[in-house]
């Protein structure tokens, strides 16, 4: 269902919005994105509407989740190619704050998430939850939407955000929708375009490796072992491994031994200078 999306630049004219749908008992639902978008955000689009009436995009890079070192400066943008793509999947209203709409000169709050916060993407990127935290809070309370949605690629993002929302009583339910995947494996991911031809051939095999070892789990139940056989596999291809480890589904309480509750495996890994994320159920 194709149409033109409203596009809206401020939190008072995103409120007037989300507050007439709400005024008329129009369910509403929010994709948070950063852009440039690709066939797993179009997906977050296409869910919501199973839950909702009416739905919200957020355009917005977030620059206090990033590092000094990271890439803000260069993190692709396409504006127009996303608005269009978001029509095309039935968006109502794209919301498109700029930096200091979200972040005015003297802000000074920051919400800050602990427990599962701890270890996987935070050891490397200690500043990232707090950052990603803080604004989808702030982006909840602006589209006070009766839903929201984020991928399940971002695993331990997705138990942060629900946390997050829970215990400031929030009451957007968070929902999860399934990773998207390339024909070959590789979880889209906006930072793909950063991949050479030869990083992009190579980049599969983090998805490849994740199936083998979860694999050897289920099967052979030992963990120590499948976590540190896929690590060489990832680092002699070419990877420089940051985390492959299996977690507790609901706490991402680390596990060391044959799992007895939904576990997941998780991995980050760096191929040149493009770091590359992906996980599975066990």
């Amino acid at each position: 269902m194709s149409k033109t999306p409203q596009i809206v630049r401020t939190i008072t004219a995103l409120r007037e919005v989300t507050s007439r749908w709400r005024a008329d008992g129009e369910a509403s639902a929010l994709v948070p994105t950063m852009g440039a978008l690709h066939a797993g955000h179009l997906s977050l689009v296409d869910e919501v509407h199973k839950h909702a009436k009416r739905s919200v995009a957020s355009i917005f890079v977030n620059p206090r989740q990033f590092a000094e070192h990271e890439d803000l400066g260069t993190y692709p943008r396409d504006e127009d190619g996303d608005v269009a793509m978001l029509g095309e999947r039935g968006t109502d209203l794209v919301f498109i704050p700029p930096v200091e709409e979200m972040y005015p000169p003297d802000f000074s709050t920051a919400v800050e998430v602990g427990d599962v916060t701890e270890g996987l993407c935070s050891a490397s990127r200690p500043h990232f939850f707090g950052g990603v935290a803080t604004v989808v809070a702030k982006l909840l309370i602006q589209a006070q939407c009766d839903y929201a949605i984020f991928g399940e690629k971002d695993f331990q993002q997705l138990l942060v955000i629900r946390r997050m929302a829970r215990d400031l009583d929030i009451p957007t339910k968070i929902l999860g929708a399934p990773i998207i995947r390339e024909d070959d494996g590789l979880a889209m991911s906006s930072r793909n375009q950063y991949l050479d031809d030869q990083q992009r051939q190579m980049a599969p095999h983090l998805y490849a490796t994740l199936c083998t070892v979860a694999d050897a789990i289920r099967v052979a139940g030992e963990v120590e072992k499948a976590l540190g056989d896929g690590t060489s596999v990832l680092a002699t291809a070419g990877f420089d491994v940051d985390y492959l480890e299996l977690r507790d589904a609901v706490t991402l309480e680390p596990i060391t031994t044959a799992p007895q509750t939904p576990a997941r495996l998780f991995a980050g890994a760096y191929l040149g200078k493009t770091r590359l994320i992906d996980n599975m159920a066990v």
